[in-house]
């Protein structure tokens, strides 16, 4: 199948597709006649697996290292677990972070009222601090 047919099985735009290949995480080894890229069944499973560990918001090289484990099925799945941890971690990270910004955002919002008037916003005076 054609890059065009791949995008609409997958969801994933042309755009992607080709930076997906350009990063080495999808492969495509045959061409038509016409010299454009032709897409098996593999690559649709291939690409899939890579969206769906960009909805788990993994980052390309994690995701290069999962695939290179995938083919390697007969391994400890501890070099998998370890890349999640670490994720997880990382999730917890920022977790924490957007709940400081989250109590600093409503510590500034308790500043202002309303009825105030620009020159008197106690946010645009504590931002100027």
């Amino acid at each position: 199948m054609k890059i065009g047919k791949l995008s609409k099985r997958t969801g994933c735009s042309i755009q992607s597709i080709r930076y997906y290949e350009k990063e080495g995480l999808l492969s495509t080894t045959l061409r038509s006649e016409g010299n454009f890229r032709l897409y098996d069944d593999e690559a649709v499973k291939d690409l899939n697996f890579i969206l769906r560990c960009r909805s788990l918001d993994i980052s390309l090289a994690e995701i290069r290292q999962l695939k290179d484990l995938k083919y390697r099925p007969n391994e400890n799945c501890q070099d998998v677990n370890s890349i999640f941890d670490k994720h997880i971690s990382q999730v917890d990270l920022k977790m924490k972070e957007l709940r400081e910004l989250k109590k600093q955002l409503k510590y500034l919002r308790e500043k202002c009222s309303d009825k105030n008037i620009v020159n008197e916003c106690g946010i645009i005076q504590e931002l100027t601090k």
